[in-house]
């Protein structure tokens, strides 16, 4: 229910409350979101997870969460409080039936109102939950669910998921978390296409040369090594993350800012992706595992270390060379790279421009770099177009690249909502857009499940990098194979 000053009456239930995605992110989401005012006092928020505590003990718990994760400027002893009591604690076990009518009995009082629940767990609780949850009642339809990545760990398991989840939710019910698309620079790159008359008409093979997509990690696995290691960088970053990012570079205008138009042509480009097989994977894609070495400065254990073996053969590094066969884009590759113990934290799309067809400048002047567009997810959300310019004063004409630069943060004054806030009111509100439908899920899968088991087929274990570097150099070799080079330049 939504009044007329724009927040909202509903029910939210986390299950996995107390892991390290709810207290990390959903937590802080809701309190940014609680403050903005978008959350009536009616709303009723559960924690669900399965030990016994009260429900002072969770909202100690996210208290603690709120001191770690908000910037001082945001936290207010009285705001947290009055958010913290929304809460209440319920222990239930995924795949106890009785739990579930206790959790229907809590629930007493709010049938007409939109019902969240968010599935914060791992993906084969999916669908036991869903299960449960129907045969208890709570599917009624006001009644969402939403699922974190990944759906599945290949293409059977991600259709038992979906599979299961449909026979409790209908598809409209089902939302499909990514929060990549939650980030205001990824939603600008829709506005930056179909919104302006500067670049659609130049967004094709004729005048864009090659697309690069990096989503580079400082960290290590961290706490995450039980999932990791039986997840590697291709199932865990690329079938969703980077091949979303991609779907929004190269997908064709929809013929209206709706849902299901929107993701009827991110799923065109899934199904355009060149198939690649045992005899082009060696040449297009580039697994790596990172070795000890050095971040900012300070010496961190290699991957086998840090997960306590060291045989492993999951790869924490991944490049591929993507090809869409389409009119458009025929013949313009799409790099896709992603990695852990990398220089930087940084997500950054690069449209790289064709060279101009003619230099009419002198020789001393001839030094022109192609342009390029340089979308920037995070750290510091942005725009820049890398373009020639005059150095001025006198001596001739001598020219250099300088970036016109779109910065959110000093173009909109004012603290930049995180990708969940916006993700959990669109679930409230009902609006699909920005959520992966099934039939995408299983396009991406249908796609990475080759490259994964031409890996398994190989002998050769992903390659070894030092952490601090930029990847194995076999994936510069890939790239200036093609004549091209990687974007690294900080700005």
């Amino acid at each position: 229910m939504t009044h007329p000053s724009g927040s909202f009456s509903f029910d939210l239930v986390i299950f996995g409350a107390t892991g390290d995605l709810s207290l990390r992110k959903l937590v802080p989401a809701l309190y940014h979101r609680d403050v903005a005012g978008q959350l009536n006092d009616d709303v009723r928020l559960f924690a669900v997870a399965r030990g016994e505590m009260p429900d002072e003990e969770f909202r100690s718990l996210a208290r603690g969460a709120l001191d770690r994760h908000l910037d001082a400027k945001d936290f207010s002893e009285a705001a947290v409080e009055r958010f913290v009591s929304r809460f209440r604690y319920l222990s239930l076990d995924a795949e106890t039936p009785a739990d579930y009518a206790a959790l229907a009995k809590a629930l007493n009082g709010g049938t007409e109102r939109v019902l969240v629940f968010y599935l914060a767990m791992a993906p084969r609780f999916f669908g036991p939950i869903c299960t449960q949850l129907a045969a208890a009642g709570l599917n009624r339809p006001q009644a969402r669910v939403v699922l974190e990545k990944p759906i599945g760990h290949d293409l059977a398991s991600a259709r038992a998921v979906n599979g299961a989840v449909a026979a409790a939710f209908s598809e409209d019910r089902v939302f499909r978390i990514d929060h990549y698309l939650g980030k205001e620079t990824v939603q600008n790159l829709m506005a930056l296409r179909f919104a302006n008359a500067l670049f659609e008409p130049v967004w094709h093979r004729g005048v864009i040369d090659h697309v690069q997509v990096t989503v580079a990690e400082k960290i290590g696995v961290e706490g995450r090594a039980g999932y990791y290691d039986h997840a590697g960088a291709l199932r865990d970053m690329v079938q969703n993350h980077l091949l979303q990012l991609l779907c929004l570079v190269a997908m064709e205008p929809p013929n209206a800012f709706a849902a299901d138009a929107v993701r009827d042509e991110k799923l065109k480009v899934l199904e355009a992706l060149r198939p690649l097989t045992d005899g082009t994977i060696g040449e297009k894609t580039v697994r790596g595992q990172y070795a000890a070495g050095a971040v900012d400065g300070g010496a961190v254990p290699g991957y086998g270390e840090e997960i306590g073996r060291d045989d492993s053969t999951t790869e924490t590094f991944v490049v591929v060379k993507a090809e869409v066969e389409t009119w458009r884009w025929a013949g313009v590759p799409f790099y896709l790279r992603t990695g852990k113990r990398l220089p930087v934290r940084r997500s950054e799309i690069v449209v790289q421009f064709r060279p101009v067809p003619h230099l009419i400048f002198p020789a001393a002047a001839r030094d022109v770099v192609p342009n390029r567009l340089v979308i920037r997810l995070q750290p510091d959300e942005g725009i820049s177009l890398h373009m020639m310019s005059k150095v001025p004063g006198p001596g001739g004409m001598r020219l250099r690249t300088a970036p016109l630069n779109l910065s959110f943060a000093e173009t909109f004054q004012g603290r930049q909502p995180d990708a969940y806030e916006r993700l959990l009111m669109d679930v409230v509100r009902g609006n699909p857009m920005l959520f992966m439908r099934s039939d995408e899920v299983d396009a991406a899968w249908r796609w990475i499940e080759p490259i994964l088991a031409g890996w398994q087929s190989q002998s050769d274990r992903p390659k070894p990098y030092t952490a601090g570097s930029w990847g194995p150099s076999a994936a510069i070799g890939l790239i200036e194979r093609d004549g091209r080079t990687w974007h690294e330049d900080m700005r």
